[in-house]
């Protein structure tokens, strides 16, 4: 990659970004603006994927809402992602959790790591 880009964009990222795998529980804490107002929304669920590297890094979330499957991706250093939490540690052996679209109920859950 150019020299030039590569600093451009080590100028965005962010300084502290938790320690996440897929498979984990997380919270984002995800700032919403409507019209003047900003709110901060939480989405929690388990992480999917995560993608690409550097400023482009992008993961994946996908929780289960009256029964219905929803998944949002944000990009890991944008400043409308305020947080992330980790409430559980996920016990997967896959890179990308697809198998989780086609599961419902108990069966879409991921053994907690213990450690």
């Amino acid at each position: 990659m150019n020299e030039i880009i590569r600093n451009i964009e080590s100028e965005q990222l962010k300084k502290t970004v938790p320690d996440f795998r897929v498979g984990d529980t997380v919270r984002v804490h995800n700032l919403i603006k409507e019209g003047s107002r900003e709110r901060i929304q939480i989405f929690e669920g388990t992480v999917v994927k995560r993608q690409n590297g550097g400023a482009r890094e992008t993961f994946t979330v996908r929780k289960s809402s009256s029964g219905i499957g929803v998944e949002k991706t944000w990009p890991l250093h944008s400043p409308s992602v305020a947080d992330i939490q980790v409430v559980r540690r996920g016990k997967v052996r896959r890179a990308k959790l697809f198998y989780l679209r086609k599961r419902v109920g108990k069966a879409a859950k991921v053994k907690e790591l213990v450690r």
